[in-house]
């Protein structure tokens, strides 16, 4: 990075010292040392930053889940469940909740989509709580400054789509629209520019898919076509972020599951299904990569207490891994939906 730009950091120190321990600031201080000067505040809120802190091994990775709020002890639960985002911090096990998004001050819009790049924190999609009503409302969360911006709204509604981030981008493809008719189209958002762009359409329909990043591809994992509701494909569509181009790749999904939050990726590249890694974690599975480990939740059986599991990524093998449970405070025992990982 050029750190001409940011003069006199530290005075006394030499710039590049300075730079350096700006650089080992734990994440949850960028809020308060934002405020020490204009030059502090350019520099912490900077892409450069982000990337210099990246490279050098200083950013830090947790998981953002979608995970349901636990009811109130004093009632009975009416209704859909109310759910919120849960931070899981690998490094001291500790459990954090990001403020509500003001738009939804009672909880987050049922089925929508997270993702996570350069740092942020974005949330699209989904139906409005009180009225079921398909949404394409886009917020952004930003964890130095802990505050949500709402973005330009996605092109059209779609439920149940695959989504993926990378480099400053939100790919989206797949889902159904407000007539339950299965789609072939994706779109990219660019979070800096606040712009929609329209990508190729897939080969075909994918309603309830998946959508991971591997490596410069965004995948977009199984589906169904609208005459075939229920029946997952084991095919894939992989978009090559280079050429922009799709490419169908046949056999990659080798379980007849819902692809939804709990694709794995293998030793070998291949993809996985965490529904079938442990009895554990048959109902309701949703896996996070965090890097040397996976944070892996779900439940024996339907109505079964949610379990939550660590499992070393250099043993992943499958349905051979091997499954560490974790204790989790009652308030974060929830079910999780889905999640991300987040590189702060």
């Amino acid at each position: 990075m050029n750190q001409d730009e940011f003069t006199e950091l530290l005075p006394g120190l030499p710039e590049e010292i300075a730079l350096e321990c700006l650089t080992r600031l734990h994440y949850s201080t960028h809020r308060v040392a934002s405020r020490v000067c204009r030059k502090w505040l350019r520099l912490l809120q900077s892409k450069a930053f982000y990337y210099h802190r990246k490279k050098t091994g200083y950013t830090h990775k947790a998981a953002c889940l979608v995970q349901a709020l636990p009811a109130p002890t004093d009632s009975k639960p009416v209704g859909q469940p109310r759910y919120a985002i849960s931070v899981f911090d690998l490094v001291t096990r500790n459990w954090d909740r990001v403020d509500p998004v003001p738009k939804y001050p009672d909880g987050l819009p049922m089925f929508c989509q997270i993702g996570t790049t350069e740092g942020k924190l974005i949330v699209m999609g989904g139906w409005n709580p009180a009225s079921w009503d398909p949404i394409k409302d886009v917020f952004v969360y930003d964890f130095m400054t802990r505050e949500w911006t709402q973005c330009k709204d996605m092109p059209e509604a779609r439920s149940f789509f695959a989504m993926g981030a990378s480099r400053g981008n939100v790919f989206i493809a797949g889902g159904h629209d407000e007539s339950k008719n299965a789609l072939n189209s994706a779109w990219v958002f660019n979070i800096v520019s606040n712009e929609w762009t329209e990508l190729p359409q897939m080969s075909e329909e994918r309603d309830e898919c998946e959508g991971v990043i591997i490596g410069s591809g965004f995948w977009v994992v199984s589906g169904y076509d609208t005459e075939t509701q229920g029946r997952f494909k084991s095919s894939a569509e992989l978009y090559e972020l280079s050429t922009g181009e799709w490419k169908r790749v046949e056999n990659a999904w080798g379980s007849s599951q819902c692809p939804r939050a709990c694709v794995g990726v293998g030793k070998n590249g291949n993809l996985t299904c965490w529904a079938e890694s442990d009895p554990n974690v048959k109902v309701g599975a949703c896996g996070v990569d965090l890097g040397d480990r996976t944070l892996v939740t779900g439940s024996a059986y339907q109505g079964a207490p949610h379990g939550f599991f660590l499992v070393e990524n250099d043993n992943k093998q499958g349905q051979n891994s091997k499954l560490t449970k974790i204790d989790v405070p009652d308030e974060f025992s929830g079910f999780v939906q889905s999640g991300c990982c987040v590189e702060i």
